[in-house]
């Protein structure tokens, strides 16, 4: 008999990227949808739809990657963000319609899973990983194992009484160094319609105001790269998502060095601050994993 699939679905506000991956974390085949945003049985629907469309008698259990905090034990969705998901049994749900094991986690811990099997984290116990995309996510392998907690990295407080943020604190980590806060540098230097992308190019053409604004961008990141070492001392920490991978060493190299002022000794010399290996499928391999997880009794 072949070695089993899993299906792992990484379920975002905007898409939906599903696919069958094998225990090595290798993509078999994948698909991508738009995910539909208006109600809560939509959104289980087009989960379901994109289950359905890899389901056959190799796969032999499904993970999730949701942008949502969870219920520690359980894994119940309490709130998505920016999905019509609340209170939420997806992993009895999808035990009952396909029979198959479940596993459920945050998207960001998916993603530090990934890495850390998978990516730029692989032979490490401890790793902390942030995913600067529209927002900002993450998540936390201590003593080789996920930390199962909200992990909510975004939501640091970097600057007190600094910029609100989507959830309606201020000054979070997530305000301050996502792909939002590039678009807002961007307008403020460039006009209304300038964005993060448009950023990062004149940054890497020279321009010497868009390198300051990567910079102050960068060195928010570090104050939270910073704290986070003092907290839990990873051996590294990984930096991925869509606006961390584009603007790469001009966020990178500012973040560490803001990370090595706030450091404690010795991490302040010894910390390792890296790129993401595994890009874009970083969410769809970490889902598929925790669906091994869930095959293995592992929790």
């Amino acid at each position: 008999m072949a070695a089993p699939l899993v299906i792992g679905l990484d379920v975002g506000g905007t898409k939906i990227l599903s696919g069958l991956v094998d225990r090595d974390g290798n993509v078999v085949a994948e698909h991508e949808v738009h995910s539909p945003g208006q109600s809560e049985g939509d959104v289980l629907a087009a989960l379901d739809a994109a289950v359905e469309d890899f389901l056959d008698d190799r796969v032999a259990a499904i993970g999730y990657g949701i942008p949502a905090n969870l219920e520690r034990g359980t894994a119940r969705i309490l709130r998505a963000t920016n999905l019509p998901l609340e209170n939420v049994d997806l992993v009895s749900r999808s035990k009952d319609r396909f029979g198959l094991p479940v596993g459920v986690e945050n998207d960001g811990s998916v993603a530090a899973l990934a890495e850390w099997k998978r990516g730029a984290g692989r032979g490490v116990s401890n790793l902390v990983m942030l995913t600067l995309g529209t927002g900002v996510g993450g998540g936390i392998v201590l003593d080789g194992r996920l930390f199962r907690g909200w992990a909510e990295l975004g939501h640091m407080v970097v600057q007190e009484g600094g910029p609100v943020c989507a959830c309606g604190g201020r000054g979070h980590l997530e305000v301050l160094a996502s792909g939002h806060a590039g678009d807002r540098a961007a307008r403020d230097l460039y006009g209304p319609d300038a964005d993060a992308h448009g950023l990062i190019d004149k940054a890497r053409t020279g321009d010497a105001r868009a390198r300051a604004a990567l910079a102050r961008i960068g060195e928010s990141l570090g104050a939270a790269v910073g704290s986070l070492v003092n907290v839990f001392d990873p051996e590294i920490v990984v930096i991925g998502g869509g606006f961390g991978a584009a603007a790469g060493e001009l966020l990178l190299e500012p973040a560490r060095a803001a990370a090595r002022r706030e450091a404690m000794p010795p991490a302040d010399e010894t910390l390792r601050v890296v790129a993401a290996e595994l890009g874009a499928e970083a969410g769809l391999v970490g889902a598929a994993l925790v669906g091994f997880e869930a095959l293995d009794g592992v929790r």
